[in-house]
């Protein structure tokens, strides 16, 4: 289970996930984590999963519970990381409302789905305020809430007994975000709706952070 191990984000995943939501600040949004899980050796305790990448889903709130979209989507992200010996270890969303700091059912649906593959999934909720506080002052707390699921199949915020799960692997990743910000980098954001839309358009973002 999530609640034994410790998360890592680098800071493509996170850059990326956060200028997906900036992009679109009226819609919720949502994505796939990318990752591995380190070994633990012989401590489950010490098991970390490492989030090396996110691919940006959705914008359009009515297409956020087609499973068909994200079947899809999980299909071709799948079969694209294998090769780099990565897979599927979570799911992130940010809600429309920037005072909105519920996980939403959908959230807990495709965390679910992401689970039944990977037991030690995480599910990360934006939080819209701490990222516009994040791009104003720069400060280096995560902009993310972590979830994971518990032994009676519910997502549970992490932290909430005052342990950290969550750290971010690079600690001026903050700063980094704000400089995407300042040169408006979120615009160029491409996520499985617009390649959905216009086929040319480049889910996995390469050039995106260079």
């Amino acid at each position: 289970m999530g609640a034994d191990c410790q998360y890592e984000v680098a800071q493509a995943a996170y850059v990326k996930l956060a200028l997906h939501a900036l992009k679109h600040p009226a819609a919720a949004v949502n994505g796939l984590l990318i990752g591995r899980l380190l070994d633990a050796g012989a401590s489950p305790s010490a098991a970390v999963v490492s989030v090396a990448d996110a691919v940006p889903l959705c914008h359009h709130p009515h297409h956020l519970p087609l499973l068909p979209t994200l079947e899809l989507a999980l299909t071709l992200v799948e079969d694209h990381f294998a090769a780099q010996g990565l897979a599927v270890v979570g799911y992130y969303h940010a809600n429309a409302r920037r005072d909105d700091a519920e996980l939403p059912p959908v959230a807990k649906r495709v965390g679910d789905h992401v689970f039944r593959n990977f037991p030690r999934a995480a599910v990360l909720l934006l939080d819209n305020m701490k990222l516009e506080e994040a791009v104003k002052v720069k400060s280096r707390e995560p902009v993310v809430q972590l979830y994971t699921r518990d032994s009676s199949k519910s997502w549970r915020q992490a932290g909430s007994d005052g342990s950290s799960q969550l750290t971010l692997k690079e600690p001026s990743t903050n700063m980094v975000l704000a400089d995407h910000v300042t040169t408006k980098k979120w615009q160029q954001v491409v996520d499985f709706d617009d390649h959905l839309d216009d086929i040319s358009k480049d889910w996995l973002n390469q050039g995106l952070l260079a």
